[in-house]
């Protein structure tokens, strides 16, 4: 398939596509605010996988290696957004974990918590799923988004934060539950 794919064969394109669209859009989805917006990045991932194809080395997983382009797409997006913006809030507090939040979020629906994530501001957004979900450490995740590591680990706070009101407001526990002096 790859070596058809290559030769810009359509079906095997298609094939391709169809394959890993539905786990990259999940990726996607999560760094969005909305499915239109994943769509586009989606989209965007795609070409650019197309257009880099000749750079995959057979070394590692397909799936992995997409997953990274889909990822640099996301780090893009963001660095242009951030550009745009005539200014970036840097709040410099960080709370530790707080072990009870952990706990609900894992509880939650797959889908209810992908819909609580994407109301998160875009920054905030990222930094949760970069740390959270994705594993990277606050270095890290600084270095791909051209910020300080304790923005990152503030906007992490941040974002545990508002998820935390919002299931506040829902109802899944009571304010004075999450203590964040752990």
């Amino acid at each position: 398939m790859l070596k058809a794919c290559l030769k810009n064969k359509r079906e095997a394109q298609k094939e391709l596509y169809r394959r890993f669209s539905y786990m990259m859009k999940g990726v996607c989805l999560r760094y969005s605010s909305n499915t239109s917006d994943a769509e586009d990045l989606l989209q965007e991932s795609f070409i650019r996988v197309f257009q880099n194809l000749h750079k995959y080395k057979d070394e590692g997983k397909l799936g992995a290696w997409i997953r990274t382009v889909t990822l640099n797409c996301v780090f893009e997006k963001y660095r242009s957004a951030k550009k745009d913006k005539e200014s970036v809030l840097y709040v410099e507090e960080y709370f530790e974990k707080a072990q009870e939040l952990d706990d609900i979020l894992e509880a939650l629906a797959l889908e209810d918590l992908l819909q609580k994530i994407q109301r998160l501001p875009e920054g905030y957004r990222i930094v949760f799923n970069l740390f959270a979900i994705e594993g990277y450490q606050h270095d890290e995740i600084a270095q791909q988004l051209g910020i300080q590591p304790g923005t990152s680990k503030s906007q992490y706070s941040r974002a545990r934060a508002l998820l935390r009101e919002m299931l506040i407001k829902e109802g899944y526990f009571h304010s004075n539950t999450v203590n964040y002096d752990k």
